[in-house]
């Protein structure tokens, strides 16, 4: 999975940006300097959410940017890839061409792992992250996102 900086980053903005939502539009500045993003990278995150109608725009003074659906609409997956992030563990990009035109030895692995990963991430919403907030120590954390972190810390007898 090639899940960089802009995913990362565009998660982090929009759940900046979600958590203000109902006190009228963001500004990219005032998220640029919570999170200590750049103020020109957000730009692009939020023209490439804005085409994909993930964030509205406001222009004009006391302008900025609005979550363009509910918060419990907006997935993980509608974030990631409206900023065009890859989610694909593949070499070939799922095609299944990846040993001189074949599936190569481990190519179902890699398959199943980009269909866990996006089943994950779509089950996650942006209200859950909200949510999840409310409390540093996880005790107010949706159940899917405590699921998760439960899972991946069970270790496997060797």
């Amino acid at each position: 999975m090639r899940l960089t900086t802009k995913g990362r980053f565009a998660v982090t903005a929009m759940v900046d940006l979600a958590t203000r939502s109902g006190k009228g539009p963001v500004t990219l500045a005032g998220i640029s300097e919570r999170q200590k993003i750049s103020l020109s990278y957000l730009e692009q995150l939020f023209g490439k959410l804005r085409r994909n109608n993930v964030v509205a725009s406001v222009r004009g003074p006391g302008g900025g940017y609005c979550l363009a659906r509910p918060a419990n609409k907006i997935s993980m997956v509608d974030i990631i890839t409206a900023v065009d992030e890859a989610l694909d563990a593949t070499q070939c990009g799922t095609k299944g061409n990846c040993d001189n035109g074949k599936p190569c030895m481990t190519h179902d692995l890699w398959f199943g792992l980009n269909e866990a990963i996006h089943e994950y991430l779509s089950k996650i919403n942006l209200q859950q992250l909200v949510d999840g907030q409310t409390s540093r120590n996880g005790a107010d954390m949706p159940a899917s996102i405590m699921m998760a972190k439960h899972d991946s810390s069970e270790r496997v007898p060797a």
